[in-house]
């Protein structure tokens, strides 16, 4: 049996996210000692593993609730497994041409900067502060 603390520690992940993780049903309500102790053993283990690595993959929680619920009920279709994954794929893909836009367009305000006159006169300034001077189209990728 492991603790909290030997879990975290051997699956990288923070004692609080274990928690959460409990809390919002992702993870099982652990067993505990008669100190009150959470317990966890090598299915928990593997389940956090599981969690952790969808996350890495930037799978969002209700995804990885999907994929759980699947490898809970292994005699179901593997397909709905497939869709989830190509609805992740799908949306690395179009953060991945977001990203690009952005490039592009910190690419030509460097370019139109020379970086050695005043702030007044700044390109990269005059840019942010006016966003019709963008010539690329991109959105609003701070989350991203």
């Amino acid at each position: 049996m492991l603790t909290i603390g030997t879990l975290a520690h051997r699956t990288g992940t923070k004692v609080q996210t274990i928690r959460y993780y409990e809390q919002i049903g992702l993870m099982p309500e652990p067993g505990r000692t008669e100190g009150g102790q959470r317990r966890y053993g090598e299915a928990e283990l593997d389940r956090l593993a599981f969690i952790r690595h969808a996350r890495q993959l930037g799978f969002p929680l209700d995804a990885i609730r999907e994929l759980l619920d699947l490898s809970d009920h292994p005699s179901r279709p593997c397909d709905e497994a497939n869709a989830i994954a190509l609805r992740q794929l799908k949306q690395v893909e179009r953060r991945i041409e977001r990203l690009e836009a952005l490039r592009t367009e910190l690419n030509r305000m460097v370019r139109e900067c020379d970086g050695g006159g005043c702030a007044e006169d700044c390109r990269v300034l005059e840019v942010l502060r006016d966003h019709s001077e963008c010539l690329t189209e991109h959105e609003d990728i701070g989350a991203a």
